[in-house]
């Protein structure tokens, strides 16, 4: 079973995030904020990382490029879902290291698909 950390400080989106996945028979880690996920990512070492971007401290897009260029997390995809969604943002995050770049509100399916995806690609 697939391990996906959610990286998100809004409380509703992270129990959206875990009910959809759950659903789907994905074990899920949880932070709420950008440093908090560089972390779990290098200690628990999850399959896929959903990422927010607009979060205090360090905001999504720098703990994308922790994680990405990181030598114990460089190999987990990192998946972009914001509320962000001019094209530059999706640019930038692609340039940070995501895979893939999501826009909120989510649709589930989609979710799904992207998620499973990026863990194909392993």
């Amino acid at each position: 079973m697939s391990r996906i950390l959610i990286v998100d400080d809004s409380p509703t989106e992270m129990f959206r995030f875990k009910e959809i996945l759950a659903k789907h028979g994905f074990d899920v880690l949880e932070a709420n904020n950008g440093a908090d996920g560089v972390t779990i990512a290098q200690a628990e070492q999850p399959d896929l990382i959903l990422m927010d971007v607009v979060m205090p401290g360090v905001n999504g897009f720098q703990a994308t490029r922790q994680i990405t260029r990181g030598d114990k997390t460089k190999h987990i995809p990192v998946v972009i879902v914001s509320t962000k969604d001019q094209d530059i943002d999706r640019v930038w995050g692609k340039r940070q290291g995501a895979t893939d770049y999501l826009t909120k509100p989510i649709e589930e399916m989609l979710l799904i698909d992207v998620i499973k995806q990026n863990l194909d690609t392993e």
